[in-house]
């Protein structure tokens, strides 16, 4: 059974730091693909970053210099550093991991508040 479970949302106020972990089992981790992607009220699910089995990032430009992402293939985990939080970055983040079939967790909400 496959399972993909994000971690680390929660409220800060903006210029701040948050941490987002996903756990990924039932799957071979190391070849897959991993994603961070966000919905925020009212919108549509967009890509926030993303990272292959080989670790070639890629960003959107919304996030550039304030986010990195990075994997720990010996803890089947994916990770997602946000730094200078904005109020815009308010959302529920998703996981994805990729490898012909895709699979999501379950989101964690992200609150960029004062």
């Amino acid at each position: 059974q496959v399972q993909v479970v994000e971690s680390g949302g929660g409220l800060v106020q903006p210029g701040g730091s948050l941490r987002l972990s996903c756990a990924a089992s039932g799957i071979t981790f190391k070849i897959y693909a991993m994603g961070w992607y966000r919905q925020a009220p009212g919108k549509q699910r967009e890509l926030v970053a993303g990272i292959t089995s080989g670790g070639s990032t890629n960003y959107a430009d919304s996030v550039k210099g304030r986010f990195t992402i990075s994997r720990d293939n010996a803890k089947n985990t994916v990770y997602l550093q946000m730094n200078s939080l904005k109020p815009e970055d308010t959302a529920v983040y998703y996981c994805k991991a990729s490898f012909y079939t895709d699979y999501w967790g379950q989101g964690t909400q992200v609150t960029v508040s004062s």
